[in-house]
This record gives structure tokens, C-alpha cells and sequence, in this order.
């Protein structure tokens, strides 16, 4: 593909299936992480320092951010495609969720910061150099939940909705640099750090509603993205493309 792949939160969990697809369909991958060294370096060895590197950044923080932006940029000359993964500080278990009376406006900032305010972070940071070679791919991790919150997990499920106006509205004014925004929204993903403490009833309840009969796995997730990724998707921009087994229908 010729093409480097900036993924957010990316050496666990979700992020860590989306390095590995796109490494295998021959993109460069940059490996963000915030606290799990270790394993982001395992998958640096795993994919080979030809095509992956890790980098540690905050994605909160604007000054690790652009630090984050330039040592990638150094390292494989540009960046074509940023994926706003990163999940900061949240658990899909519905036992411990606590109802809406029980939250505090500090448990919706918490998810703002971690889902807008990095994504805006690194958007506007690598868009400078979007725009000079027209040309490039954001990628955001969204949920089907906003559609169908079969546990309302507030804070998490506000968050992520806003990312879809987030990137409709960069695909409405950037689209004329041949930069293309798109929102991959997934269903609850069995099984990854996040999802390890939800319930089986969940999983159960979710795979006989869905008309393929199944739980969506990292995987499906990773080949959406890898799709968005690649030349085969510049015709597509401002979309929310949901990876669910079809249990929420557009």
C-alpha cells in the first residue's frame, strides 16, 4: 500500500487487531501507546522496525501529541492515515455502570477529553501536512451503541456520538484537499480489555439479536479500517459505517 498508518491506543485490545491487519496488507504502522510498553514493543518485534514503530504519547495532551506526530513523520517521511482509537479510562461492565442519577459532569469530561479532545489533538496536528500533499484518511473508532444502547453507558455512548459531527464536519471542509473523514462504529467487541468484564448474558443477548447470529470481534473491526485505509476506499467520506452483525440498521 505505500501508505503509514498512525493508530492511536494501539498496543492492546482493539488497536493492537487493527496494527496487525494493516501491517499484513503491507501498510507502515506507528504503534501509540500511553502505558503499555512492553506490549507495543512486542508487536514492534512482531511486525519488524521496517514497518512498525512505538511511540508513547498521551493523546490528551496537546505538546505529546505533536512530539508523537514528528517522531512518527521523522521515522517514515509522512503520515497518510490517523485511526482516533485510543479509550481512556473505560470499562464495559454493566454490573458497575452507574445510572445517570450517579454520574458527575467529571465522568462525561473524562470521556470527552479521551474521545474529542484527543481526536481533535491529533486531526489538527497531522492535517498541515494533509493539506500540502491533498491527500490523506482519519479514521474514527465510533460505537452502535448511540443507536442501540443495549447497556446506556452514558458517558462512553455521548463521547463517541460526538464523533460522528466531529468528522462529518472535517470531511464537509477539508474534503476539497482530497482529505477524506470517515467513523468505523463497532458493536461490543468480544473480547477485548474493555469488553473483559462484561457479562456473558450481554454477549449472549447481543449474538441472538443480530441477524448473523454473532458477537463483532476486533477483527471485523481491523478490516473495515484497513478498507478505509487503502486506495480502494477514496471515494468515501463522512460516513459512520457500522460493523455490527447487523443489529443496527441505517
Amino acid at each position: 500500500m505505500n501508505r503509514t498508518v498512525l493508530v492511536t491506543g494501539s498496543s492492546r485490545g482493539l488497536g493492537s487487531a487493527i496494527v496487525k491487519e494493516l501491517a499484513q496488507q503491507g501498510f507502515k504502522v506507528v504503534i501509540n501507546y500511553y502505558k503499555s510498553k512492553d506490549a507495543a514493543e512486542e508487536l514492534v518485534s512482531i511486525l519488524g522496525k521496517e514497518n512498525a514503530i512505538a511511540i508513547c504519547a498521551d493523546v490528551t495532551n496537546r505538546a505529546e501529541v505533536d512530539a508523537l506526530v514528528k517522531k512518527a513523520t521523522e521515522y517514515f517521511g509522512q503520515i497518510d492515515v490517523v485511526v482516533n482509537n485510543a479509550l481512556v479510562g473505560f470499562k464495559f461492565d454493566p454490573n458497575k455502570q452507574k445510572s445517570f442519577t450517579e454520574l458527575t459532569w467529571e465522568d462525561y469530561q473524562k470521556q470527552l477529553d479521551g474521545t474529542l479532545k484527543a481526536a481533535f489533538n491529533v486531526v489538527q496536528r497531522v492535517i498541515p501536512q494533509f493539506i500540502e500533499r491533498r491527500n490523506g484518511s482519519i479514521i474514527s473508532i465510533g460505537t452502535n451503541l448511540y443507536q442501540n444502547p443495549v447497556v446506556p453507558y452514558h458517558e462512553y455512548t455521548t463521547a463517541k456520538a460526538g464523533l460522528i459531527g466531529f468528522t462529518r464536519n472535517i470531511a464537509a471542509e477539508l474534503g476539497q484537499f482530497g482529505i477524506r473523514a470517515n467513523v468505523v462504529s463497532g458493536g461490543l467487541l468480544k473480547t477485548t480489555d474493555a469488553s473483559s468484564v462484561t457479562t456473558p448474558e450481554v454477549f449472549d443477548l447481543i449474538a441472538q439479536s443480530t441477524p448473523l447470529k454473532k458477537v463483532t470481534s476486533p477483527e471485523d473491526v481491523a478490516n473495515m479500517v484497513a478498507y478505509l485505509s487503502s486506495e480502494n476506499a477514496d471515494g468515501i467520506t463522512g460516513q459512520n459505517l457500522t460493523v455490527d452483525g447487523g443489529l443496527t440498521m441505517n
